[in-house]
Formats: structure tokens, C-alpha cells, sequence
């Protein structure tokens, strides 16, 4: 892996990439240049996103796409979504499988937004997977930003392999064809993201620093599978699911170099900033990734995370506070407590709270933070995240009827006692 700036280079072969040219009349070795666009041609310079990959064969080199049955718990918005609840939504984690699951099959959509023909909104999806995949995958709907859980998950991509484990986020741009490998039951999160295209944050009045630090997102390095053995291809198009069968590994590509790559990024690295005075920052201080819209500061989808730090606020109610939000949360937890939750939000769980529900710490979190000494205090062993969007999130009728929906999650905020005002 590499560090993730504004243009990478890299090739397994010395000699392989072209000087000088993108596309000659003489490739060297005799690979194939191939141009991979997350962008429109024409787009903004800033905003153009693309890469040239040198391979040992082009990738149209392949037979007619067939319909795929057999995926009916992955869906793309808006079709398969039950009507959008104003409810508080809350799941225990998914049971991990007891037969041979690999990361296509485990994957299961729990809710979205927007419209995929539209380039709008998102999907939230959820895995549970025992063994490594034996075929290819590729969304033509989405990128797809991947949040392990549990056990660490070995990418191969066309650029080369992406390594996650737990802590660790990675993101496979729109198209990207990729296997998904385990060494034993993994659990996870992926939001496939159907906007503009992830990236960090502007940082305002922040500065220079701070938040997620461009150095520290990593790219593949070159690397390349030489088999000429059949293969299945599987891509998502549309919220369905085509076929076709390939005779050699996809997996091909020799050199490649622009700006358009798979990623990971360690999320213990993030640059968390906080208040030293008073009152409780808004949660989009945490914002690791963005997909922005043509409204400022509205995102399509923010990715946010609550990470271990210190709390020093004076005269402040501590964890996050009762609101009500314009924007929609997806919450999970990778490990450990979240700070607004005494219970019922285990890690591999997830809750959705919708635009305008009200929502906030439970009662024993709320009656600890009120009566805790305000010394300096560092939350540890923990890390939440959240994808927030600017529309409103609608459930699938899988996530609605799954028996690990909790019944009972209104209850957290029941018996608050009622603020008692002088005589």
C-alpha cells in the first residue's frame, strides 16, 4: 500500500507503464490501455476522477450478461424499500452463518435513499461471511465505503490488494471488479454511495489540520494474477444482478497510474477535535468522508465516527444530546460502548433514526452524565460511526421483519422523570 495524494503510479513489471503517453500506438509488453472514468470526460479538473490501467487483456473481452436470481435480500433504492417510517430503529447484530457464506452472499441491504438511476443517495448494507469468495463482483450502482467488524477482510482489486481489518475502513470506486477473501467469520458494514464521489472534508475555520489527514489514506500497489481459468463475473446494474462468465482472471492489470483507486484509511489515525470550553460540538466534527451535494454543508452521505478522546468541557452535558435533525442517521458500532447507550447497541448492531425523530441518550446515560464530576475524562475502547444523509432513509421489508429488529427500543427513553419547576 501506498499514500493515498492527488495522483498515484505504480507498476508490478518494470518497463510496464508508458512514459510520456496514456494511450500509445505501442503499449509496452503488448498489455492493453484501458481507461476507467469515475467522472464525466468533461468534468471540473478538481472533480475529474480517472485512471489508466495496462493489462494483459482488455475487459471487453467478455460474453452476454445474464439476469442472476437468488439475490432478493440486496436491493438498490428506490425499489424493495417499504414506506419511510418517522420510527427509531434499532437492530442486534447479524448471527453469523452457519453454512459456507462468502461476502456476496452474506451481504444484506437494511435501508437507502435516493434514486440509483439518478446518480442520488445511498444504500446501507450488511455482512456476515465465513468463507473467501471464489468469484468476482462489481457495482456499477455505487461505490461501495466497507466498515469491518469483525475478522479482517483481504480485497483483491484490478489495482491490486486492500488489507482491512477491523478499525480500517475501505472503498472500492463504482466499477472496480473485486474478490473479497476471510480467514474465518467476518461482520461488517458498506454503504454503496450513489452521489458524488467520497472524499475528506473542507476544514473552514479548522485550518490547515486536523480531522482525517490525506497522508494517512493508502492505495494499492501494482499486482497482478496471470490465470487463464474460468471464472464468474457478477455486476450490479440497476439493483439487479447479471452474470457472464469469464475465461481468465480479471485481476490482470500490470501497471496503472491517475487518480482513481480503491483505498483503505485507519480510522485510529483520525485527528479528533473537540472542545475545550464548553458545550458539545455537532457530531459532523467527526466527519471522516464526504459526498457532497450542490447545496453547501448538505451531504448526500457523510461518513462520521465517534473515536476514543478526551472530554473537558466545562458546565456541558457531555454525550450527545436529545435532538431532532433535518439529516437521517444510520448508526453502528464496531467496538466497545457508545457513549449516548448503556445497552441494546451491541457492536454489529445498527440504528436508524429518521429525519425530525427525536432521539438521544438513554436514561441511565442521561442520569450518569448529569451527576458525573466535569474533571477531564477520556472515552476509550470505543468506536460508533454513523452515515448521515440529507434525505430521508427508507427501510427494506427484510430489515422491517427480521426478528433481530428490537421491538422494545422506544423503551430507552421511557421514565425520565418530569423536570419539577419551583412553587
Amino acid at each position: 500500500m501506498t499514500g493515498f495524494s492527488n495522483y498515484f503510479s505504480t507498476e508490478a513489471v518494470p518497463g510496464a507503464l508508458p512514459i510520456g503517453r496514456n494511450s500509445p500506438q505501442h503499449v509496452p509488453f503488448g498489455l492493453y490501455a484501458e481507461q476507467l472514468s469515475a467522472t464525466a470526460f468533461t468534468a471540473p479538473r478538481a472533480e475529474n476522477r480517472r485512471s489508466w490501467l495496462y493489462r494483459l487483456r482488455p475487459t471487453a473481452g467478455h460474453g452476454r450478461f445474464a439476469m442472476l436470481p437468488g439475490f432478493d435480500r440486496l436491493s438498490a433504492a428506490p425499489s424493495a424499500l417499504e414506506p419511510a417510517s418517522p420510527n427509531r430503529l434499532r437492530w442486534d447484530p447479524l448471527p453469523m452463518p452457519e453454512d459456507k457464506t462468502d461476502f456476496l452472499d452474506g451481504m444484506i441491504s437494511y435501508a437507502a435513499n435516493g434514486h440509483v438511476a439518478d446518480g442520488v443517495g445511498m444504500a446501507v448494507h450488511l455482512y456476515a461471511c465465513n468463507c473467501s469468495m471464489q468469484r468476482i463482483f462489481m457495482s456499477a450502482d455505487g461505490e461501495l465505503l466497507i466498515v469491518p467488524q469483525q475478522g479482517t477482510l483481504r480485497i483483491v482489486t484490478e489495482f491490486g490488494i486492500v488489507e482491512a481489518p477491523p478499525l480500517h475502513i475501505a472503498v472500492i470506486p463504482r466499477g472496480v471488479r473485486f474478490r473479497i477473501e476471510v480467514a474465518g467469520p467476518s461482520r461488517g458494514y458498506v454503504c454503496e454511495n450513489y452521489g458524488s464521489l467520497f472524499r475528506v472534508p473542507d476544514l473552514g475555520p479548522i485550518g490547515s489540520n486536523g480531522l482525517a489527514n490525506m497522508r494517512d489514506f493508502e492505495t494499492p500497489t501494482a499486482w497482478f494474477e496471470d490465470q487463464d481459468e474460468p471464472v464468474e463475473l457478477i455486476q450490479k446494474f440497476q439493483g439487479r444482478f447479471w452474470s457472464t462468465t469469464l475465461d481468465h482472471s480479471p485481476f490482470d492489470v500490470v501497471a496503472w497510474h491517475g487518480n482513481l483507486a480503491p483505498y483503505r484509511y485507519d480510522l485510529t489515525r483520525f485527528n479528533t477535535i473537540n472542545t475545550v470550553s464548553y458545550d458539545h460540538p455537532d457530531p459532523s466534527i467527526f466527519t471522516v468522508l464526504t459526498s457532497p451535494t450542490d447545496t453547501p454543508g448538505t451531504a448526500n452521505v457523510d461518513f462520521v465516527i465517534f473515536p476514543p478522546r478526551w472530554m473537558v468541557a466545562e458546565d456541558t452535558f457531555r454525550p450527545p444530546w436529545f435532538h431532532r435533525n433535518v439529516m437521517s442517521e444510520f448508526m453502528g458500532l464496531i467496538h466497545g460502548q457508545y457513549d449516548a447507550k448503556e445497552g441494546g447497541f451491541a457492536p454489529g448492531g445498527a440504528s436508524l433514526h429518521n429525519q425530525m425523530s427525536s432521539h438521544g441518550p438513554d436514561r441511565a446515560s442521561y442520569e450518569r452524565a448529569v451527576a458525573a464530576p466535569l474533571a477531564p475524562h477520556k472515552i476509550e475502547n470505543t468506536l460508533a460511526f454513523m452515515f448521515e444523509s440529507r434525505a430521508v432513509i427508507r427501510p427494506t421489508a427484510w430489515a422491517m421483519e427480521t426478528p433481530t429488529l428490537q421491538s422494545n427500543y422506544d423503551d430507552c427513553w421511557s421514565r425520565f422523570q418530569k423536570a419539577v419547576l419551583p412553587a
